[in-house]
């Protein structure tokens, strides 16, 4: 190589409109463009005409017009799970009330006796199918809840197989413990002895093995209360790990301002959010996470106070809640649209809600989750005629193909 030569690019994609989402105004678009990449990350964008000539690519990829975007990013799912409640579904909808069927031995309750049940090769497989509908729309990072186990060994065994799916399949997964999620029945009565399990014994194994990346509750009338909540969030940071937070969903316990107030990554679901946590989320930086799938599976109609965020300034993700009881719902496209015809949000705001923000609630931001140098070199290829188009369409997956740190999968 003669020193007049560039220095050698893996892949260069030519031919292509680009949607880099980087902060500012509208979509960061780049029409005709290209994007190189070198040791699966970015090294390279802009328009395709401003491109050297004597530029070394080992691969060359004609895009055909496509867009590309960042990889999508599911910020909050509880997608491995053992067990089925589509029972459940079918006898609300005929009119037996949740409370007689949590008395038989449904909700909650039900896949935790199932996932506790299952071997974690069980778990893993039933697991995948729910994993690979999401990466056929393009979602290159995944965040995985424990929260069915409910008991140490089995929270590690569902944290484990959340590892496992991040090393066999082409897709980043960041792993939160929720052993703060619902008290198990064997604790009954006793819900501070389970809080003092949670943030003590359970914790502590779980960090041992490597097993956590973030620590997660649930802030609400039917879970826990403000103060068990700052329990587990005291023992998180003795471990130095973030929290996030399962707040305001049904009612509000002022847990917005409490998982602010531990600096935390993100607060979910917000239906009830108050103006006051709004200020503590906007103060922090605190990413509000809101989740269209549980709102339409719940028939809510309390809206997340869309207008107030915007107003403070308050980062929106968009996730969804991929769990068997209250959003089995593996598509993030189809999440965009729910977003916009139910939340009233922006295409815009949908698609930076799964990529930028998305990042930013899983404390990803200087990695993924926008196209320029130096990021990770994940992204998406679609077959639309613009950006927009990803949250329009209902029951469509315009995906032409993904690449995750550089290999296309």
């Amino acid at each position: 190589m003669t020193s007049n030569v560039q220095p050698e690019w893996d892949d260069l994609w030519i031919n292509v409109h680009l949607a880099t989402l980087v902060s500012g105004e509208g979509y960061g678009e780049i029409r005709n463009g290209a994007i190189a990449t070198k040791n699966g990350r970015i090294v390279w964008l802009g328009k395709q005409s401003e491109l050297l000539e004597k530029v070394q690519v080992k691969r060359q990829h004609d895009g055909q017009g496509c867009w590309l975007t960042p990889g999508l990013i599911d910020c909050h799912t509880h997608i491995v799970y053992a067990g089925n409640r589509s029972n459940e579904f079918e006898a609300r909808l005929n009119g037996v009330p949740y409370e007689e069927i949590a008395r038989q031995g449904g909700g909650i309750v039900s896949t935790v006796h199932a996932t506790r049940k299952a071997t974690e090769t069980e778990l893993f497989e039933a697991s995948l199918p729910r994993v690979q509908a999401l990466l056929n729309e393009g979602v290159t990072t995944l965040e995985i809840k424990s929260g069915y186990g409910l008991d140490t060994e089995t929270e590690a065994k569902m944290l484990s197989v959340a590892r496992r799916i991040g090393m066999q399949c082409p897709v980043r997964v960041k792993t939160t413990f929720l052993g703060a999620h619902a008290v198990p029945p064997e604790f009954k009565g006793r819900t501070d002895d389970y809080i003092n399990l949670v943030a003590h014994d359970m914790l502590d194994a779980l960090v041992a093995e490597g097993l956590v990346d973030a620590v997660d509750a649930f802030c609400e009338g039917i879970g826990f209360t403000r103060e068990q909540t700052e329990r587990v969030f005291r023992a998180a940071k003795q471990h130095n790990l973030p929290v996030k937070l399962h707040a305001e969903q049904l009612s509000d316990q002022d847990g917005s301002a409490l998982v602010a107030q531990y600096q935390g990554l993100s607060a979910d679901h917000l239906e009830y959010l108050s103006e006051q946590g709004i200020h503590a989320m906007a103060k922090s930086g605190t990413v509000a996470v809101l989740l269209p799938g549980a709102f339409y599976y719940l028939r809510e109609t309390r809206l997340p106070p869309m207008d107030k965020l915007r107003e403070h300034g308050v980062p929106i993700a968009l996730a969804t809640d991929c769990n068997p009881g209250t959003s089995p719902l593996t598509s993030l496209l189809l999440t965009m649209n729910m977003a916009c015809t139910l939340f009233r949000m922006t295409p815009l705001e949908a698609l930076t809600g799964v990529t930028r923000t998305a990042a930013q609630a899983l404390g990803l931001h200087q990695e993924t989750g926008t196209l320029q140098i130096g990021h990770s070199a994940d992204f998406a290829l679609w077959r639309i005629d613009r950006p927009g188009d990803l949250a329009y369409a209902i029951g469509f997956n315009p995906r032409v193909a993904t690449v995750f740190k550089g290999q296309i999968i």
